[in-house]
Protein backbone atom coordinates (compact mmCIF):
# COMPACT_ATOMS: atom_id res chain seq x y z
CA UNK A 1 0.00 0.00 0.00
CA UNK A 2 2.81 2.36 0.94
CA UNK A 3 4.70 1.51 -2.24
CA UNK A 4 1.61 2.37 -4.33
CA UNK A 5 1.25 5.65 -2.46
CA UNK A 6 4.95 6.43 -3.00
CA UNK A 7 4.63 5.58 -6.68
CA UNK A 8 1.61 7.89 -7.08
CA UNK A 9 3.47 10.67 -5.26
CA UNK A 10 6.50 10.28 -7.54
CA UNK A 11 4.28 10.32 -10.66
CA UNK A 12 2.52 13.45 -9.45
CA UNK A 13 5.82 15.17 -8.77
CA UNK A 14 7.12 14.15 -12.18
CA UNK A 15 4.02 15.51 -13.92
CA UNK A 16 4.25 18.73 -11.93
CA UNK A 17 7.90 19.11 -12.88
CA UNK A 18 7.15 18.50 -16.56
CA UNK A 19 4.29 21.03 -16.43
CA UNK A 20 6.55 23.60 -14.76
CA UNK A 21 9.32 23.10 -17.32
CA UNK A 22 6.82 23.35 -20.20
CA UNK A 23 5.29 26.53 -18.80
CA UNK A 24 8.75 28.05 -18.31
CA UNK A 25 9.74 27.21 -21.90
CA UNK A 26 6.51 28.68 -23.26
CA UNK A 27 6.91 31.86 -21.22
CA UNK A 28 10.53 32.22 -22.33
CA UNK A 29 9.58 31.68 -25.96
CA UNK A 30 6.71 34.18 -25.72
CA UNK A 31 8.84 36.91 -24.16
CA UNK A 32 11.61 36.19 -26.64
CA UNK A 33 9.34 36.57 -29.67
CA UNK A 34 6.82 39.15 -28.37
CA UNK A 35 8.78 42.16 -29.62
CA UNK A 36 9.39 40.54 -33.01
CA UNK A 37 5.68 39.73 -33.39
CA UNK A 38 4.64 43.26 -32.43
CA UNK A 39 7.19 44.73 -34.84
CA UNK A 40 5.95 42.49 -37.66
CA UNK A 41 2.33 43.44 -36.95
CA UNK A 42 3.22 47.13 -36.92
CA UNK A 43 5.10 46.83 -40.22
CA UNK A 44 2.17 45.00 -41.83
CA UNK A 45 -0.35 47.59 -40.61
CA UNK A 46 1.88 50.43 -41.74
CA UNK A 47 2.35 48.85 -45.16
CA UNK A 48 -1.41 48.60 -45.63
CA UNK A 49 -1.94 52.24 -44.61
CA UNK A 50 0.80 53.37 -46.97
CA UNK A 51 -0.87 51.57 -49.87
CA UNK A 52 -3.72 54.06 -49.51
CA UNK A 53 -1.76 57.19 -48.56
CA UNK A 54 1.87 56.83 -49.71
CA UNK A 55 4.67 58.27 -47.62
CA UNK A 56 5.22 61.19 -50.01
CA UNK A 57 1.63 62.33 -49.44
CA UNK A 58 1.84 62.93 -45.70
CA UNK A 59 4.30 64.30 -43.14
CA UNK A 60 3.41 62.33 -40.01
CA UNK A 61 3.31 58.79 -38.59
CA UNK A 62 -0.07 57.36 -39.59
CA UNK A 63 0.11 54.65 -36.94
CA UNK A 64 0.60 57.08 -34.06
CA UNK A 65 -1.56 60.01 -35.18
CA UNK A 66 -5.05 58.73 -34.40
CA UNK A 67 -8.44 59.66 -32.99
CA UNK A 68 -10.92 57.26 -31.40
CA UNK A 69 -14.19 56.61 -33.26
CA UNK A 70 -17.14 57.63 -31.02
CA UNK A 71 -19.21 54.67 -29.87
CA UNK A 72 -22.44 55.85 -31.51
CA UNK A 73 -20.75 55.49 -34.91
CA UNK A 74 -19.65 51.88 -34.34
CA UNK A 75 -22.86 50.34 -35.76
CA UNK A 76 -22.59 52.48 -38.92
CA UNK A 77 -19.11 51.15 -39.55
CA UNK A 78 -19.95 47.62 -38.42
CA UNK A 79 -17.38 47.77 -35.61
CA UNK A 80 -18.31 45.69 -32.54
CA UNK A 81 -15.46 47.03 -30.41
CA UNK A 82 -14.70 50.41 -31.91
CA UNK A 83 -11.59 51.53 -33.73
CA UNK A 84 -9.33 54.46 -34.55
CA UNK A 85 -9.17 57.00 -37.34
CA UNK A 86 -5.63 57.44 -38.65
CA UNK A 87 -4.91 61.06 -39.54
CA UNK A 88 -2.69 62.04 -42.50
CA UNK A 89 -1.24 65.56 -42.48
CA UNK A 90 0.25 67.79 -45.16
CA UNK A 91 3.63 69.51 -44.81
CA UNK A 92 2.01 72.28 -42.75
CA UNK A 93 0.57 69.79 -40.26
CA UNK A 94 -3.04 70.27 -41.34
CA UNK A 95 -5.23 67.15 -41.74
CA UNK A 96 -5.31 66.09 -45.40
CA UNK A 97 -6.84 62.61 -45.25
CA UNK A 98 -8.07 59.90 -42.88
CA UNK A 99 -8.04 56.11 -42.83
CA UNK A 100 -10.39 54.06 -40.66
CA UNK A 101 -11.68 50.49 -40.37
CA UNK A 102 -15.10 49.18 -41.32
CA UNK A 103 -16.73 45.76 -41.48
CA UNK A 104 -19.39 44.65 -43.94
CA UNK A 105 -21.46 42.16 -41.92
CA UNK A 106 -23.27 40.56 -44.84
CA UNK A 107 -20.71 39.06 -47.18
CA UNK A 108 -21.57 35.74 -48.79
CA UNK A 109 -19.30 33.90 -46.35
CA UNK A 110 -19.60 36.27 -43.41
CA UNK A 111 -17.90 39.48 -42.35
CA UNK A 112 -15.64 41.39 -44.72
CA UNK A 113 -13.11 43.61 -42.96
CA UNK A 114 -11.65 46.63 -44.72
CA UNK A 115 -9.92 49.94 -44.24
CA UNK A 116 -11.14 53.04 -46.05
CA UNK A 117 -9.06 56.10 -46.84
CA UNK A 118 -10.81 59.40 -47.48
CA UNK A 119 -9.40 62.75 -48.49
CA UNK A 120 -10.58 65.70 -46.43
CA UNK A 121 -12.90 66.71 -49.28
CA UNK A 122 -14.75 63.39 -48.81
CA UNK A 123 -13.42 61.64 -51.90
CA UNK A 124 -12.04 58.13 -51.56
CA UNK A 125 -8.25 57.85 -51.44
CA UNK A 126 -8.41 54.06 -51.41
CA UNK A 127 -10.09 50.95 -50.05
CA UNK A 128 -8.37 47.74 -49.04
CA UNK A 129 -9.97 44.47 -47.90
CA UNK A 130 -7.99 43.21 -44.93
CA UNK A 131 -9.86 39.99 -44.06
CA UNK A 132 -12.61 37.88 -45.62
CA UNK A 133 -13.74 34.33 -46.15
CA UNK A 134 -15.24 34.73 -49.62
CA UNK A 135 -15.24 31.96 -52.22
CA UNK A 136 -11.95 31.65 -54.17
CA UNK A 137 -12.37 32.62 -57.79
CA UNK A 138 -15.67 34.40 -57.13
CA UNK A 139 -16.19 36.64 -54.11
CA UNK A 140 -12.48 36.89 -53.32
CA UNK A 141 -12.13 39.36 -56.20
CA UNK A 142 -12.76 42.09 -53.64
CA UNK A 143 -9.16 41.46 -52.58
CA UNK A 144 -6.65 43.59 -54.52
CA UNK A 145 -4.38 40.56 -54.73
CA UNK A 146 -7.06 38.86 -56.85
CA UNK A 147 -8.40 41.71 -59.00
CA UNK A 148 -8.40 45.49 -59.43
CA UNK A 149 -12.11 45.78 -58.65
CA UNK A 150 -11.57 47.64 -55.38
CA UNK A 151 -9.58 50.36 -57.19
CA UNK A 152 -12.81 51.41 -58.87
CA UNK A 153 -13.75 53.32 -55.70
CA UNK A 154 -10.78 55.69 -55.92
CA UNK A 155 -11.94 59.28 -56.34
CA UNK A 156 -15.59 58.44 -55.67
CA UNK A 157 -17.67 60.27 -53.05
CA UNK A 158 -21.24 60.60 -51.80
CA UNK A 159 -22.00 62.91 -54.70
CA UNK A 160 -20.02 60.95 -57.27
CA UNK A 161 -22.04 58.91 -57.94
CA UNK A 162 -25.23 60.06 -56.23
CA UNK A 163 -26.24 58.06 -53.17
CA UNK A 164 -28.92 56.05 -55.00
CA UNK A 165 -26.25 54.89 -57.48
CA UNK A 166 -24.06 53.35 -54.77
CA UNK A 167 -25.03 49.82 -55.75
CA UNK A 168 -24.03 47.07 -58.16
CA UNK A 169 -25.26 47.46 -61.73
CA UNK A 170 -27.65 44.56 -61.19
CA UNK A 171 -29.41 46.72 -58.59
CA UNK A 172 -29.40 49.83 -60.78
CA UNK A 173 -26.11 51.21 -59.50
CA UNK A 174 -22.79 52.23 -61.03
CA UNK A 175 -20.50 49.45 -59.78
CA UNK A 176 -19.65 46.12 -61.38
CA UNK A 177 -20.60 42.88 -59.75
CA UNK A 178 -18.70 39.63 -60.29
CA UNK A 179 -19.85 36.91 -62.63
CA UNK A 180 -21.66 34.41 -60.43
CA UNK A 181 -21.18 36.52 -57.30
CA UNK A 182 -23.30 39.55 -56.47
CA UNK A 183 -23.69 39.30 -52.70
CA UNK A 184 -20.03 40.01 -51.92
CA UNK A 185 -19.58 43.23 -53.96
CA UNK A 186 -23.02 44.42 -52.84
CA UNK A 187 -21.95 44.05 -49.19
CA UNK A 188 -18.71 45.96 -49.76
CA UNK A 189 -20.40 48.77 -51.71
CA UNK A 190 -23.09 49.20 -49.07
CA UNK A 191 -20.53 49.39 -46.28
CA UNK A 192 -18.38 51.91 -48.14
CA UNK A 193 -21.41 54.15 -48.70
CA UNK A 194 -22.19 53.93 -44.98
CA UNK A 195 -18.57 54.84 -44.22
CA UNK A 196 -18.85 57.90 -46.45
CA UNK A 197 -21.93 59.00 -44.51
CA UNK A 198 -20.09 58.41 -41.23
CA UNK A 199 -17.24 60.71 -42.32
CA UNK A 200 -19.67 63.37 -43.43
CA UNK A 201 -21.17 63.39 -39.93
CA UNK A 202 -17.89 63.13 -37.98
CA UNK A 203 -15.65 65.24 -40.24
CA UNK A 204 -15.97 68.50 -38.30
CA UNK A 205 -15.12 66.87 -34.96
CA UNK A 206 -12.17 64.99 -36.44
CA UNK A 207 -10.67 68.11 -38.02
CA UNK A 208 -11.12 70.11 -34.82
CA UNK A 209 -9.47 67.44 -32.66
CA UNK A 210 -6.68 66.84 -35.16
CA UNK A 211 -6.01 70.58 -35.41
CA UNK A 212 -6.06 70.94 -31.63
CA UNK A 213 -3.62 68.06 -31.15
CA UNK A 214 -1.28 69.52 -33.77
CA UNK A 215 -1.41 72.91 -32.02
CA UNK A 216 -0.42 71.19 -28.81
CA UNK A 217 2.57 69.58 -30.51
CA UNK A 218 3.65 72.89 -32.02
CA UNK A 219 3.38 74.62 -28.63
CA UNK A 220 5.51 71.89 -27.04
CA UNK A 221 8.13 72.28 -29.77
CA UNK A 222 8.19 76.05 -29.28
CA UNK A 223 8.58 75.59 -25.55
CA UNK A 224 11.49 73.21 -26.08
CA UNK A 225 13.20 75.64 -28.46
CA UNK A 226 12.81 78.51 -25.96
CA UNK A 227 14.12 76.26 -23.23
CA UNK A 228 17.19 75.50 -25.31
Amino acid sequence: MNSERDSMRKNSLTLAAVALITATLLATTYHGTKDKIETAQRELEQKTLLEIIPVEQHSNDLLLDTEEIPEHFWPTLGLPEGGKVHIARNENGAPSAVIFPAIAPDGYSGKIKMIIGLNIDGSIAGVRITEHGETPGLGDKVDLAKSNWVLGFDGKSLGNPSLNRWAVKKDGGDFDQFTGATITPRAVINQISRALRYFQEDKKRLIQRATRSQSGINNDEQGDSHGN
